[in-house]
């Protein structure tokens, strides 16, 4: 069984005045929130025990469930006080006791087709394997990947062009001992001072350099991520009804 934990605590700064009062995840997208197509497609693939960490006006989530998902009792929230003051590696830390079986880690601001959700859960079984897809150039926003044949041995937005190979979409997929692997490196990683401003990418990183990671393209499927008002409109057409499968 496979279990998905949606990293959703952000307020989302850059797609500001639409996020003044309103979760990125909570942005509506061709008639649904970020977070209900997301939730939609993990139940769609049978994907049930979903936890979502919260932050930023965690109560719009919590009415969502409440409202959309009752149904649903293995859909549930964990609130991350941190959520002004830190990255993502603290919702990581904050979600480790979910990390005790197979499971999705998936950023709250990656919508994409369930065919692609269905080719990762299809994937090769392997530790950690990253998402990624390619394109001609990169730009600095985008978390870029060093590959090796399949196996990934760099995750940043700093690697040069000459390093760059792919970008991340914001999907991970940990799957038998990798679960382990992952909670402990995150413990490890927030007890340094920089725990609480880090990515937990630099975790998966740390894990990549040592070898441990492999990758998974979901090159032909159709994803974006949301960071300004322009990827809405992107988005926008990705999840219009004639384009879903």
């Amino acid at each position: 069984m496979t279990k998905a934990i949606i990293l959703s605590a952000g307020q989302g700064r850059r797609l500001l005045p639409l996020t003044e009062n309103c979760p990125k995840c909570m942005l509506e997208i061709a008639g649904k929130s970020v977070l209900q197509w997301q939730l939609d497609a993990l139940l769609a693939c049978n994907v049930t025990e979903i936890s979502i960490i919260t932050g930023f006006h965690s109560e719009q989530v919590e009415n969502l469930l409440d409202s959309n998902y009752a149904d649903k009792p293995q859909i549930g929230f964990v609130f991350n006080p941190f959520f002004n003051v830190s990255d993502n590696l603290a919702s990581c830390w904050l979600a480790r006791q979910e990390m005790n079986e197979d499971f999705l880690l998936i950023n709250g601001d990656t919508v994409y087709e369930t065919s692609l959700l269905e080719h990762v859960l299809k994937s090769e079984s392997a530790p950690v394997t990253l998402t990624i897809d390619f394109k001609e150039k990169y730009d600095e926003d985008d978390m870029k990947v060093t590959l090796e044949d399949r196996q990934v041995k760099g995750v940043s937005k700093i690697l040069s062009p000459e390093q760059t190979h792919a970008e991340s979409i914001g999907m991970l997929y940990f799957r038998g001992d990798g679960p382990r692997q992952f909670r402990n490196s995150v413990e490890n990683a927030m007890r340094k001072p920089s725990g609480l401003k880090s990515w937990f990418l630099s975790v998966v990183d740390a894990m990549a350099r040592d070898g441990k990671v492999t990758s998974c393209s979901i090159s032909g499927h159709r994803w974006a991520e949301i960071d300004f008002i322009h990827d809405l409109e992107s988005a926008q057409e990705i999840l219009a009804p004639s384009n879903i499968s």
